[in-house]
């Protein structure tokens, strides 16, 4: 008969040892461990145990993000994980929030994304170990709920190939197989721990348990630290292409662009540079990460509503007669006074001839332009068939198309906002009508058309600046494109308007330069601009936000006048 496992005359029960260390008092319906559950740490055990589980969450889920950027660079250089889910937030975030960031990150606000989402990621990361810890599988179903969630991701993007599916459920198993290893090691650790603090007379030690786990964290990151710096190198396509780009000649242009006039650029301290060079060029898009397109693969095709389809491939595109021409461009979310805007000399061949070459229908008054990345457009037929100088652009100041801003090719429309006409990355132009088709942000809440508005902006003085009494003198821009600046004028704490000294424009498809000296005495002031166009229709002043079609408003800054 086996001996009873309850106390005779008074004697204590044997001690029992459970998983979390000793025990000295037998098992009451209220401390039998429940399935799935972590036995309390014992006295001996770490009083850091969360940090360290929290540490092997960011950890092992790190190193599963790295490891599978690494494999997207290896199998799906346009498409990972990280750019699916940025750019499925991009995708559903409200138009508010986007003109939010833009207003308050600029052209940062991609690594403003990423930067938040990273944020996100550990914090949940860390959530996921100690929960891990403390209920074992909790943390591991954590990440897999992520990793669906990537996968998803991935699932909703134009860029999809066969080959980025496996991708974030790799990553996901990664991250499930470390957090569970590591989160073993920890325990191990405080099991020893307490066991050492229960012997009696023991003095405490650290056991050979708290040095496995500290080596297998340190490994572990380490290698997540080494794949995130390969998967840097493996995505390498972009180096690859940089290189093309850096050896391609582009071919002369058939018709140069004419030559700055004389004085078209006010030289002022703090005035920007009437032709925008190719670094401080503003970029706003959609994309997370640049689309990386080799030259010697890209196509374009022009389908839809035409007598027949065209295919153009880099080299053909190349041997067309070029147009070279000076082209402000503009972002529609642009502010008032902003800096979402720049003037460039292009270089590309008129999207007219293309559409000639395919035959547009009658019925159809739009191209909808479609970058590699999914990305839409629509641009009205009129304007890229009509006089105006509208390229399938594939050069940029004298140099190819930088990666960021569209290569190998993208489009260039004088007179409308980007949204509507700047595809970036162009590999398709599919001849529709406004009633079948719409643009990526058409449907979230943007105008259909697009035309830019005539605008000004004060550049110097800035904006709360001091300024030492007499002749003060304001310069900035003004531009109304494919239309012309007329007259820019100036006024004084709502005084009278004073008209501006205009430089001479490269041509109505530009931005114009200008300044102005007044006698100011010592005081606070308020300065206004506004611009009128050549057919002598003034700026609207009414104050309006960038959605749904651009800002207006006058350009206002305040400057203190010292003696």
């Amino acid at each position: 008969m086996p001996p009873s496992p309850f106390p005779q005359d008074g004697a204590p029960a044997p001690a029992r040892t459970y998983a979390g260390g000793v025990n000295t008092s037998p098992p009451g319906p209220d401390t039998l461990p429940g399935p799935g559950t972590r036995t309390p740490a014992p006295r001996g055990a770490d009083r850091h145990a969360t940090a360290w589980a929290a540490a092997a969450g960011v950890v092992a889920v790190g190193t599963g993000l790295a490891l599978g950027e690494l494999a997207a660079g290896l199998v799906s250089p346009s498409l990972s994980p990280v750019t699916a889910v940025g750019g499925a937030v991009i995708d559903v975030v409200p138009p508010g929030v986007k003109d939010w960031a833009v207003a308050l990150f600029g052209t940062a606000d991609k690594a403003a994304l990423l930067g938040g989402m990273g944020l996100v990621i550990a914090a949940l990361a860390a959530l996921s170990g100690i929960v891990e810890f403390r209920r074992r599988f909790a943390g591991v179903a954590i990440i897999a709920v992520f990793g669906a969630a990537g996968l998803a991701a991935v699932l909703s993007r134009s860029e999809l190939t066969p080959n980025a599916v496996p991708v974030p459920l790799f990553a996901a198993v990664v991250g499930m197989v470390l957090l569970r290893w590591l989160i073993r090691r920890l325990e191990d650790w405080q099991a020893d721990a307490g066991m050492s603090a229960e012997a009696p007379g023991a003095t405490p030690q650290r056991p050979p348990s708290r040095r496995r786990f500290f080596q297998v964290l340190g490994g572990t990151a380490a290698a997540g630290v080494l794949a995130g710096v390969l998967a840097a190198t493996f995505r390498g396509a972009a180096a690859v292409v940089s290189e093309l780009r850096s050896k391609l000649a582009l071919p002369a242009p058939a018709s140069p662009a004419p030559p700055i006039p004389a004085g078209a650029e006010v030289r002022l301290d703090g005035m920007g540079p009437l032709v925008t060079p190719n670094k401080d060029f503003y970029r706003i898009d959609t994309a997370l990460r640049v689309p990386v397109l080799d030259p010697g693969q890209w196509t374009l095709k022009v389908t839809g509503m035409v007598e027949r389809e065209v295919s153009l491939d880099f080299a053909a595109l190349l041997a067309k007669p070029m147009v070279e021409r000076h082209i402000t461009i503009a972002c529609v979310s642009n502010e008032v006074g902003g800096d979402l805007i720049g003037n460039a000399r292009w270089l590309g061949w008129p999207v007219r001839d293309l559409l000639a070459l395919a035959g547009p229908k009658d019925c159809a008054d739009m191209v909808l332009s479609r970058s590699s990345d999914g990305w839409t457009a629509g641009t009205p037929l009129e304007v890229l068939t009509d006089s105006r100088d509208a390229l399938l652009a594939v050069g940029m100041n004298g140099e190819p198309l930088p990666l960021e801003h569209g290569f190998p090719a993208r489009l260039i429309v004088p007179g409308l906002y980007g949204y509507v006409s700047a595809t970036k990355w162009v590999t398709e132009l599919k001849v529709t009508r406004f009633a079948d088709d719409v643009g990526y942000w058409t449907p979230r809440g943007w105008s259909e058309r697009g035309p830019i508005k005539t605008s000004s902006r004060i550049d110097v003085p800035r904006d709360g600046r001091s300024v030492s009494a007499g002749n003060v003198t304001f310069g900035g821009v003004a531009w109304a494109q494919h239309t012309g600046i007329g007259t820019v004028e100036l006024r004084v704490n709502r005084g009278p308007w004073q008209q501006a000294e205009l430089a001479p424009g490269i041509s109505t498809d530009t931005w114009y330069q200008w300044k102005l000296a007044l006698p100011l005495t010592p005081g606070r002031y308020e300065v206004q601009v506004r611009a009128t166009d050549l057919t002598g229709a003034a700026q609207v002043e009414d104050r309006a936000p960038v959605a749904p079609s651009g800002a207006t408003g006058f350009h206002t800054v305040r400057v203190d006048v010292k003696s």
